[in-house]
């Protein structure tokens, strides 16, 4: 199985799949095995997650651990997706272009990888939707 392959077999990498409570109708992003408000009466199900959103915040990483010191200067922010959970996510833009309020969409890309001839790291950045 290609390295690729592996990662795209890790649903809520590639996917965004994350629950729902049908109860309460909250989303979760990571997934959830119990709803904090429902509790035991809570039913929670699969859900996958259009992958559409707005920053809400965000910062530029100038200065990067080893791993990620190519890639620097980039755009790390907090994603609002439409369905309600928040995450943390690489924005691939330049960092001047990136702005609160901006609508973004996930993208599946190169997170790291393990050295020259190591493993390589997949999962969720987002893309400017505009």
């Amino acid at each position: 199985m290609s390295v690729s392959r592996f990662w795209r077999k890790i649903p809520q990498r590639y996917n965004l799949i994350g629950t729902q409570c049908t109860t309460c109708g909250r989303y979760f992003y990571p997934p959830r095995s119990l709803c904090p408000d429902c509790r035991r009466s809570g039913t929670i199900v699969e859900h996958q997650f259009r992958g559409e959103g707005t920053i809400v915040t965000y910062t530029v990483i100038r200065t990067a651990s080893d791993l990620f010191e190519h890639t620097t200067p980039y755009v790390l922010a907090i994603v609002r997706l439409d369905e309600g959970p928040n995450l943390t996510a690489q924005v691939v833009c330049r960092p001047e272009e990136a702005r609160i309020g901006m609508r973004v969409k996930s993208v599946f890309r190169r997170i790291a990888a393990d050295g020259e001839s190591g493993v390589i790291h997949y999962g969720t950045k987002f893309v400017p939707a505009e």
